[in-house]
């Protein structure tokens, strides 16, 4: 059951008369996790449900699919045809003037702007216009339950303990001489998993060079690399508890396959981690003295630490992402790069810090997760200092 009354409020506080949900094939997750409907239920005609700044909520809803928002509060109109969708929509808006929608201004954050230019045409013709609901997303779909902070942290300490485990796994095979490539490891993770009752719905990312040169590699039966003596071992492994309302924990770490990293790769992943310290520690800062964060800032003070050291090319994507139910989530994004996300960091939200910097021979990336509070922010789990000499 979605949060009517809490909602209302907020709506008031921006000045909006309302929020629109709109869905169609399920092409918008969002409305039916706000609203508490099913993930994979018969959704072949459109559904709208508004919830005004006051008063009732209301539905309209296709006559063969009459049925799809009762376990919702509120008046519903049916419709069959096109005119009718048309005129119940413009009664179901009832001259409101503002409201919100899950659209993005030119599609700046892809995770919001989910509603088709068709339909918003159509508020916007019956005389309302459209704002983005990214900031009410925030609050009622990407911040977390004391629960849900709780599944992360526990999730955390068993994919912390997966991480130095495959590390040593590699070392062992090395050691002794035994095949272990890149697909292996990463299956012998998954197996992790699931004996601690993890899952996860991709990866995770196991990479030796030039592979981890690629921020989104995903090693295959057909397409692995060996892992050997010399290499520079990146894991990036993200999982949540296999049980409903779960969230996940997302970090990456690096080792090297010898005992004594080389020059080349520590002086790397010094310019990274100090990239990585510098965001986190903006956050913490800032929320600590109150001030508002956007994500676009969070992302400069990463980004600026590369920048300097003359090394900003090879950062060639945002510093973090919203996580959640989904590793990627609808919270604010750490992004001046891809976008520039505008979105403040509410409390009860968590994201990712996780630059890197990707050469031709090799890349390196760094990732912790940062949890904001109601008025502190801090790190949820291990910070990498310096990359593991695994054969030391």
């Amino acid at each position: 059951m979605p949060e009517i009354k809490a909602i209302q409020t907020a709506l008031r506080a921006d000045r909006l008369d309302g929020w629109l949900f709109y869905d169609h094939h399920h092409r918008d997750p969002i409305a039916g996790r706000i609203l508490g409907l099913p993930a994979n239920g018969l959704v072949s005609r459109r559904w709208f449900y508004f919830i005004p700044s006051k008063g009732e909520p209301r539905k309209l809803v296709h006559r063969i699919e009459a049925g799809m928002l009762d376990s919702l509060p509120g008046r519903k109109t049916e419709y069959s045809s096109w005119e009718e969708l048309h005129k119940g929509l413009g009664r179901l808006l009832g001259g409101a003037k503002r409201v919100a929608m899950q659209y993005s201004p030119q599609n700046n954050i892809p995770y919001i702007g989910l509603v088709d230019a068709g339909t918003i045409e159509l508020v916007r013709k019956l005389g309302t216009k459209v704002q983005s609901s990214a900031d009410l997303v925030q609050v009622f779909e990407a911040s977390w339950s004391a629960e849900q902070l709780t599944s992360h942290l526990e999730a955390g300490e068993i994919v912390d303990r997966i991480t130095q485990d495959a590390f040593a796994r590699a070392g062992e095979f090395v050691r002794s001489g035994k095949a272990l490539s890149e697909f292996e490891l990463k299956q012998w993770i998954l197996e992790q998993f699931a004996a601690n009752g993890l899952e996860t719905a991709d990866g995770p990312v196991v990479a030796v060079p030039p592979n981890n040169g690629n921020p989104h590699y995903d090693p295959t039966r057909e397409h692995s690399k060996a892992i050997r003596t010399g290499d520079l071992l990146l894991l990036d492994i993200w999982a949540k508890f296999s049980r409903p309302g779960s969230v996940y924990y997302d970090i990456t770490w690096v080792g090297y396959l010898g005992d004594r990293v080389p020059e080349k790769y520590a002086k790397i992943f010094g310019m990274v981690k100090a990239a990585r310290d510098a965001a986190a520690r903006f956050v913490v800062e800032s929320v600590a003295a109150k001030k508002r964060v956007h994500g676009w800032e969070v992302d400069r003070a990463a980004r600026a630490v590369i920048e300097k050291a003359r090394y900003g090319k090879y950062f060639v994507h945002r510093t973090g992402h919203s996580i959640g139910m989904d590793v990627h989530g609808n919270g604010a994004n750490m992004d001046g790069l891809e976008t520039r996300d505008d979105r403040c960091l509410v409390p009860h939200t968590c994201f990712s810090v996780e630059p890197g910097i990707y050469l031709p021979e090799f890349g390196i990336r760094s990732e912790v997760n940062v949890y904001v509070g109601d008025s502190a922010a801090r790190v949820t789990g291990a910070e990498q200092q310096e990359i593991i000499p695994i054969l030391a």
